[in-house]
Parts: C-alpha cells; sequence; structure tokens
C-alpha cells in the first residue's frame, strides 16, 4: 500500500496543474486539437475539475468519486496527447519520443490513482 505522502503529492499534483489552467490559459490552448469545440471553455473546465480531484482525493468520502474523476478525466486528455504527437507546434518542439512516453505517463497515472479506489487513511 502506498504511503499517505504518496495520496498527499498527487492531491498537490492536479491542483497546482489545475491552477496553472487560469494563470497560463494560452499554453494550454495550443494543445487542444481544433476538432473539439470552445477551446477556453475546455481548458478552464479541465483546470477547475483537476483542482477540485486534487482536493477530494484528500477526504475519505470523496476519494473514490476523485479517482474515478480522474481515470476519466487522464482518459478524455489522451485525443490531446495524440494531438501534440503529431503537429509539431502543439508538440511544443518535443522529441517524439517525449510525446510517446506522455502518453503512456498518461496510463500510469491512471494506475496511480486506481491505487486509492476504496482506501481509507
Amino acid at each position: 500500500m502506498f504511503y499517505m505522502w504518496h495520496l498527499f503529492f498527487m492531491a498537490l499534483l492536479y491542483f497546482v496543474l489545475g491552477i496553472f489552467h487560469f494563470i497560463k490559459p494560452k499554453m494550454y490552448l495550443k494543445l487542444i486539437p481544433p476538432y473539439l469545440p470552445n477551446p477556453k471553455i475546455l481548458n478552464y473546465l479541465a483546470g477547475f475539475f483537476e483542482m477540485l480531484f486534487g482536493i477530494l482525493l484528500l477526504h475519505s468520502f470523496t476519494r473514490n468519486f476523485a479517482v474515478v474523476g480522474i481515470i476519466l478525466m487522464l482518459f478524455a486528455f489522451l485525443p490531446t496527447h495524440i494531438y501534440m504527437l503529431t503537429n509539431k507546434r502543439a508538440g511544443m518542439n518535443l522529441p517524439k519520443s517525449v510525446l510517446i512516453i506522455r502518453i503512456f505517463l498518461q496510463f500510469f497515472l491512471m494506475f496511480w490513482a486506481f491505487q486509492y479506489y476504496n482506501v481509507s487513511l
């Protein structure tokens, strides 16, 4: 079983990354595939839900909801990661290998979150 600090780290990670959607929206907007509607709204929604799930992870009563939400959110982000791989501007000039690793990282993050399903600390 994971130690408690891993859970706090995960919660902080999602909360801080969520804040960046509001602080640096232009950075995120160029990552959103053009076929998705209302990129600004999608960006702010992503930030809001990242912050919300980060907070909800900290409470035993809401943790399962947060875990499921994180897994679904990361799954929903996969088209963005694929878009980054296929679009040079969206890929921020990162090497293809890094962009491929980012896709696999999504599945690791899903697995990490799932470790806290039905866990009360």
